[in-house]
């Protein structure tokens, strides 16, 4: 099931405000485990990267779509998701912040939402594993922004509670990631305490 363009746009905008609200309130914590082997300038580095890719792939128009939905997108991006350069871009993405991450990313969310506010989401962009609409490919970019600004907060110590509509987004998608991946059942019974998830589930 599709997104619609203004539902993910303000999910958009509500995931962009989380994860500055939440990077705020950081302080001097930045070399501080953030997530797995990032530490938390590494994890803001990589969440950012929520921010940075909608511009830059709009700004190469594919000829064609290649990637038909948002799922299509995390199947597709799976290996390369799993792949040993995910950790150093995110490294990269977070030295790239500067000696001020907190302003570095408020230009980087002002950006993105204001270029994605002009836009209808029928614009195709290129990605990574090739052409997608924008509408299927923003979703994926709540999804994003929303999962790491809750790593984030673990990491911090603060409340993980996303805003509603990012957490609606997520939520659907990823359940839409589960139904694809033949994993519903299992997440059905844990979301509704029949039984627990393995060690390491993910429908990513």
């Amino acid at each position: 099931m599709g997104f619609g363009w203004s539902e993910s746009l303000r999910a958009y905008h509500d995931a962009a405000d989380w994860f500055q609200a939440t990077l705020a309130q950081v302080g001097d914590r930045w070399a501080e485990p953030g997530l797995g082997e990032w530490d938390v300038r590494a994890l803001v580095g990589h969440a950012s990267r929520s921010l940075v890719t909608v511009e830059t792939y709009l700004a190469q128009p594919p000829a064609a779509v290649e990637v038909a939905s948002a799922v299509a997108y995390y199947e597709a991006t799976r290996s390369i998701s799993a792949g040993p350069g995910v950790a150093q871009r995110g490294r990269d993405a977070g030295a790239a912040l500067g000696d001020d991450p907190v302003a570095a990313v408020a230009e980087l969310a002002a950006r993105a939402l204001r270029l994605v506010d002009g836009l209808t989401g029928d614009e195709l962009l290129t990605s990574i594993v090739g052409g997608i609409r924008l509408v299927d490919y923003l979703p994926t970019r709540v999804l994003e922004l929303t999962v790491h600004t809750a790593d984030l907060a673990v990491a911090l110590g603060l409340p993980t509670e996303p805003p509603p509509l990012p957490a609606a987004v997520t939520l659907r998608l990823l359940s839409d990631l589960a139904v694809a991946g033949g994993t519903a059942g299992m997440l059905l019974l844990a979301a509704t305490g029949r039984g627990g998830l393995p060690s390491g589930f993910t429908v990513l």
